[in-house]
């Protein structure tokens, strides 16, 4: 019998401008219930600091963090088969219904938090008629520093703040 591994539920609330799509929740951060939970993932030390502030650590100062910057959080994958949380083992998996975000945000772009994000989301949303651009994972396993790509897409949307 397969062992079926679920993701969270989308981040966001009406106000969100950026949608932040990785591939699946790793281990640590289904530990934790929540996005970017390796305290090695560099997802929170790139964003806060594209902001000027100091890295949020617990849930509620994450979750504050990204109600008060527009962010959205999701996964591409909703729930698969996976070993570890390794994203070149994801298998059988179930793609997320990005009109359940879409419909209620006011989303100017999609960024593609890594390789397997990008090949999901381009596989099934291509022509989705929202900016997405693809950029270097945060995560750990990826060892080149993306920041400043990074902070050159976030400027894209929240240089006129």
């Amino acid at each position: 019998m397969p062992d079926i591994k679920y993701g969270f539920k989308p981040f966001f609330n009406k106000n969100s401008r950026v949608l932040v799509l990785g591939s699946f929740p790793s281990v640590k951060s289904r530990q934790v219930e929540f996005y970017y939970g390796n305290k090695q993932n560099r997802f929170w030390k790139t964003v806060s600091g594209f902001f000027g502030e100091l890295e949020p650590s617990t849930v509620e100062e994450k979750t504050d963090f990204l109600f008060r910057r527009k962010i959205a959080l999701w996964d591409i994958v909703t729930e698969c088969e996976i070993d570890g949380s390794s994203d070149s083992s994801i298998r059988n998996y179930k793609v997320a219904a990005l009109e359940e975000v879409l419909d209620e945000t006011h989303i100017e772009l999609i960024i593609l938090n890594g390789g397997k994000a990008a090949e999901i989301f381009l596989k099934h949303y291509k022509t989705i008629g929202i900016p997405y651009v693809c950029l270097p994972s945060t995560s750990p396993a990826n060892t080149k520093d993306g920041t400043a790509v990074w902070h050159s897409a976030l400027a894209c949307v929240f240089d006129d703040d």
